[in-house]
């Protein structure tokens, strides 16, 4: 498999159906589904709201810390498969709080998934802590505060759920302290929301790397600052078309982001619910565009020149991506 860093993934976007079945049935939730095949028949969405919907109601199954272990064990493994070396992975406390979980079981869990997923398989995983824009700038404080005692179990913040009508500036305060306490920043702008969403994450959050930004290319201006500050755009294919950002891949705006010199990475969102893990949306692309070894060995570096990764790790990983394009070299 081509080696790849997975950055914008969400954990809890990577519930299968079988899991969630299984985990219903041994905490005793009721969930409106529990057939997988009507399931994953229900996983058919016209927006981003419908979607979050389902996904917010599924995630009433996870309720112990051995849940939240089998969860991360379970991509972890999946990942593995597709090649992944490096995983920054997305995680909402704010949805377990409110289902009465204890923080100590979410990172417990998860944790621990983490360091037997570099023993089992090889792979460097972190967590970053997302808040929901939906529930505001104070609750975003409140739970960043909560979390500040477990601080050694995640590397960054990030900014994700409904976009329109949660700008990214009104999270300013939260994201002061998080880059006080020595946390990366990252935000979701530019799926939803328009180049204003993107540029307001620059400006007021300070981001390190915007999560999908597709729609970055309706500003030229907007186009050319990304490029000269070489900041990480964290595109999930897959996703923008089963959320209806494009209508179909072929219509995507991959290919003119990297023709725009843009740094572009491939990723999965949230792969129990949209059709492929990172792997499957390598191959989308790569038959959507036509893409050669060259260029998804580009898209590739791209993912680990964009990771938060040590910078040795990061070159081992590249000289591990020019070996596989060499083994795939013509004859």
């Amino acid at each position: 498999m081509l080696p790849v860093a997975e950055l914008h993934v969400h954990i809890e976007g990577t519930l299968e159906p079988e899991l969630l079945v299984r985990l219903a049935a041994r905490n005793g939730i009721s969930v409106p589904i529990l057939d997988v095949d009507e399931l994953r028949a229900a996983y058919r969405f016209d927006s981003l709201q419908s979607f979050l919907n389902l996904y917010y109601a599924n995630l009433r199954v996870l309720q112990v810390e051995q849940d939240f272990y089998d969860l991360g064990r379970a991509y972890l493994s999946r990942a593995a498969a597709a090649g992944v070396r490096r995983a920054e992975i997305f995680f909402d406390p704010q949805t377990h709080l409110a289902n009465g979980v204890p923080l100590g079981a979410v990172f417990g869990g998860l944790t621990a998934a983490l360091a037997d997923g570099t023993r089992d398989h090889g792979i460097s995983a972190d967590l970053i802590l997302c808040f929901l824009r939906d529930l505001g700038a104070d609750a975003a404080g409140e739970v960043l505060r909560a979390c500040l005692p477990f601080r050694d179990r995640f590397i960054g913040v990030g900014l994700d759920s409904a976009e329109v009508g949660h700008p990214p500036a009104r999270f300013r305060p939260v994201y002061q302290r998080a880059a006080a306490e020595g946390l990366r920043l990252v935000a979701h702008a530019g799926e939803e929301g328009g180049p204003d969403y993107v540029r307001e994450a620059l400006d007021e959050l300070r981001v390190e790397r915007v999560d999908h930004g597709v729609r970055s290319m309706e500003d030229p201006a907007l186009v050319a600052r990304l490029r000269d500050e070489r900041i990480a755009l964290t595109v999930c294919p897959l996703s923008n078309v089963a959320l209806r950002v494009v209508t179909v891949l072929g219509d995507h705006m991959l290919p003119a982001m990297l023709d725009a010199g843009l740094l572009a990475t491939v990723n999965s969102d949230d792969p129990a619910y949209f059709g492929g893990y990172v792997d499957d949306n390598l191959d989308a692309v790569r038959a959507a565009f036509g893409y050669d070894h060259a260029r998804l060995a580009a898209l590739a570096r791209n993912s680990f020149e964009a990771c938060f990764a040590p910078a040795a790790d990061k070159r081992a990983w590249q000289a591990e991506v020019d070996a596989w394009l060499a083994a795939h070299a013509p004859a």
